[in-house]
């Protein structure tokens, strides 16, 4: 596949916490001529870290990961790094993972088995300031799930602040406070306060709350999930 007329070089940070198809995707993207990887990252914390650093014009970005999950890494990128574009490339076809990505301020859905130059595609329309969702997805109408997006009402865990966020997430994957302070360069006194405040307005009283808040709503992924994500990516090479 030949890459567009346009000489402007994309350059890429992938985020996905499976070492191997990372490095595999790696491979293909790099053999575009238009396409420049800059950065890999397997952890959200990392990812948000090194985006900052990097100012990539595209972010690729897996949902379920360790840190942070992939709903938190793309809503902190959209609003601290706005001009790096936002592709999810999930297994979840599920409407309502596609809402959630696109209101956290993805601008493209992939699907995992997908081809490679799917991908592609994906990535040079939302690197040009357009909106891309995969065939299956797209079929319904992408403005359709834009205004489902902007329509669907405020969730409580949207009132935390991106902080509180953070060590909600660190918390359900069963860090202690002084973990979770080192993690975030915090003191771990501070880091209760942040703990204790999102608990409080989220109604959660006790550890097993939050551990089953956070799988109802894909802050800490299932060790299911995360298993069945290895069998199933399956990016075809291009023809």
């Amino acid at each position: 596949m030949t890459g567009p007329k346009d000489t402007h070089m994309i350059s890429l940070v992938l985020v996905d916490d499976h070492r191997v198809f990372r490095e595999g995707l790696c491979a293909l993207l790099s053999g575009e001529p238009d396409l420049h990887v800059i950065g890999e990252a397997g952890d959200g914390l990392e990812a948000i870290q090194l985006i900052e650093r990097l100012q990539p014009d595209v972010l690729v970005l897996d949902l379920m990961m360790p840190g942070l999950s992939g709903y938190e890494v793309a809503l902190q990128v959209s609003q601290q790094v706005p001009g790096t574009r936002i592709v999810v490339l999930s297994m979840h076809r599920n409407e309502g993972y596609v809402l959630r990505a696109l209101k956290c301020g993805a601008a493209g859905y992939v699907l995992k088995g997908s081809g490679v130059s799917e991908l592609i595609q994906a990535i040079r329309e939302v690197a040009q300031g357009h909106r891309y969702l995969s065939p299956p997805l797209s079929e319904r109408a992408i403005e359709l799930y834009i205004q489902k997006a902007q329509d669907t009402p405020l969730d409580l865990y949207e009132t935390l602040t991106p902080r509180e966020r953070e060590v909600l997430q660190l918390a359900a994957q069963s860090l202690n406070n002084t973990e979770i302070a080192d993690r975030l360069s915090l003191n771990p006194r501070t880091v209760e306060s942040y703990r204790t405040n999102a608990m409080r307005k989220l109604g959660l009283r006790t550890q097993t709350d939050l551990v089953h808040y956070a799988l109802r709503h894909d802050i800490l992924p299932m060790n299911t999930s995360k298993a069945s994500s290895t069998v199933t990516v399956r990016l075809r090479p291009k023809a």
